[in-house]
């Protein structure tokens, strides 16, 4: 239900839902009772396991980020910390390198390779070309563009700067005295 259309129960009832989420995940862990075998999933990743397939997570995350329910805020950071209570910031940030560690080395191998034989035959083609660079661009008529007479333009410039051609190319503009400005 959208917060408008809440009765003051159905408030209650999301609180009370959300201290208990955080009350269970706030009960410390018992290394006597979790006697399990090397690997095995403890009881606190077992109830967040069992929240994340009943969807709880999920709702965790629209309460955290939906604007209108901004009452709910702190309820959610705590839960969130104590979901994240074993872990360290170690664990959390190289949880998902493990294959794709394996992966990223390979790829950075090959991109390394690839690097080195553009680089190579970067080297080829300087070695192949004149030392001397030729400052001519090459001149071009433009056709259907008049200049002075009935001749047509001749454009001295490379062909990328065609776009930018005007008659005045080249002129020094005509100073104003400042008298007489605008």
């Amino acid at each position: 239900q959208d917060w408008e259309q809440r009765q003051e129960e159905d408030t209650l009832l999301i609180e009370r839902i959300l201290l208990l989420v955080r009350n269970v995940l706030h009960v410390p862990p018992d290394p006597t009772e979790e006697q399990g075998v090397d690997g095995d999933a403890s009881v606190h990743d077992r109830v967040l396991w069992a929240l994340h397939i009943s969807g709880m997570d999920d709702l965790l995350k629209f309460l955290a980020s939906a604007q209108v329910e901004q009452q709910w805020a702190l309820h959610v950071l705590e839960i969130i910390s104590l979901m994240f209570r074993d872990q360290s910031p170690e664990e959390l940030a190289a949880l998902g390198q493990g294959t794709a560690g394996a992966e990223h080395g390979e790829d950075t191998r090959q991109l390394e390779t690839l690097r080195q034989r553009e680089l190579a035959e970067k080297r080829v083609r300087a070695l192949q070309r004149p030392s001397r660079h030729s400052r001519f661009g090459g001149s071009y008529v433009l056709q259907g563009l008049k200049s002075i007479g009935d001749r047509d333009v001749v454009f001295h410039k490379g062909l990328h700067n065609l776009k930018s051609y005007t008659h005045d190319l080249g002129k020094e503009p005509r100073r104003v005295p400042r008298h007489r400005q605008a």
